[in-house]
């Protein structure tokens, strides 16, 4: 089984929330992990730069059109770009990881697109509030039962967050994911959470 985390991003995506997880599943305190569980591959439209809301620039590993088979979890990453009908080709990639039992991470309006396209019926779920999911999902959304007012929900294999939980939506997918020990992902989220000074009086 492969060990690639697929993290798709669209034009204007937003980069803050890839941080916490990418970082977690590369590296530990102390480097750079040697032989990391998982290996972090970014899959954009095309293999042409794609840049962020910011205007960094990122190089992709994968085209929507090279993509592997096999991969351990797709994450969509939020920004501008689920907006529009560019992310409607991500459809099928969702649908293959659900079929396939993939872990499944969409944050900020990546979640709006999963409920836009029904991927949210049969979890319990969160997002940019229950309103945008609502607006973003008209008749193919009906689970408004299932939503719940947190910064990041993991149901099923699918982990939802809303655009200020990257640190949330990190803790929820490396502890579905099994990237460390509970206690380890504990610790990292709290020193993020807390900070420095607040744990190392």
């Amino acid at each position: 089984m492969s060990n690639e985390i697929l993290y798709i991003l669209l034009p204007d995506y937003a980069a803050h929330e890839i941080v916490f997880l990418s970082q977690a599943i590369a590296s530990d305190e102390f480097a750079l992990k040697e032989n990391p569980k998982y290996v972090n591959k970014v899959v954009a439209p095309t293999l042409e730069p794609v840049k962020s809301i910011g205007g960094f620039c990122t190089l992709p590993d994968y085209s929507f059109d090279t993509l592997p088979d096999d991969y351990a979890a797709i994450v969509l990453i939020g920004g501008f770009g689920w907006a529009t009908s560019l992310a409607d080709i991500v459809v099928p990639i969702v649908r293959d990881a659900v079929s396939k039992g993939k872990p499944i991470g969409a944050i900020c309006n990546a979640a709006s697109f999963m409920a836009k396209h029904g991927f949210l019926n049969n979890v319990r779920h969160t997002g940019n509030g229950l309103e945008q999911l609502k607006l973003w999902g008209n008749e193919n959304y009906t689970n408004t039962e299932g939503y719940v007012n947190a910064q990041a929900v993991n149901d099923r294999n699918i982990v939802t967050a809303n655009g200020s939980a990257t640190l949330e939506f990190a803790k929820e997918l490396l502890l579905l994911l099994e990237n460390d020990t509970p206690e380890r992902i504990e610790m990292y989220y709290q020193f993020y959470k807390q900070g420095f000074c607040a744990l190392f009086k």
